[in-house]
This record gives structure tokens, sequence and C-alpha cells, in this order.
């Protein structure tokens, strides 16, 4: 099963920007789908951006206009561009797969 391994999570200020990857273990041209999603404290799992293997992309409402899902198949890797975050942008990130693969998460916290 492909592994992933995110990176890129941090504190940044309401308004600034953070880009996190997705590294895979191997190829994922031929992976139907790719998502990130997100987990606040005392919330459930959200999916937030997906990107399918034909470049079609899917945003949640709440991230939409800000969030920019891309993938880079030569690298094995998927990336959210994340601009005009918000302190309810705070969560830790997860990457997955629809082969079923999960990340180990990168917190993101917006701060003053």
């Amino acid at each position: 099963q492909v592994q992933l391994v995110e990176s890129g999570g941090g504190l940044v200020q309401p308004g600034g920007s953070l880009r996190l990857s997705c590294a895979a273990s191997e190829s994922i041209f031929s992976i139907t789908f790719m998502d990130w999603y997100r987990q606040a404290p005392g919330k459930q799992r959200e999916l937030v951006a997906r990107i399918t293997s034909g470049g079609i992309i899917q945003y949640a409402g709440s991230v939409k206009g800000r969030f920019t899902i891309s993938r880079d198949n030569a690298k094995k890797t998927v990336y959210l561009q994340m601009n005009s975050l918000k302190p309810e942008d705070t969560a830790v990130y997860y990457c997955h797969s629809s082969v079923g693969s999960w990340g180990q998460g990168t917190q993101v916290t917006v701060s003053s």
C-alpha cells in the first residue's frame, strides 16, 4: 500500500499562507483521487480538497477561493496551497488516497 508523508505545517498569523506537501512512496499516476482532510480538536475529520487523476478538483465551501490543491505525478507529490488563512483553519491536516492510505498528519495553527 502506498505510504504518504505530509509536511509544511506550522504556525502562521491570520491572513498568512502555507503550502502543505504530501509525498507518496510510489507512483500516484494511476491513483483515482488524492485528498486533503483536516480535523480540528473536538470535531470530525472533514474533506478539504480532492483532485482526481483526470484533474477534476473539488473543495469544501469553507476553503473555496483560498486553497488550491495540485498534484505533480513526476514527483509523486500532492500539494495544498493555503492562502488568507483564518483561525478556524487550525487543524491537523491529513493526506489520503483512494487506495486507502493516510498520512500521519501535519499541524496547522493560525493565530496571532
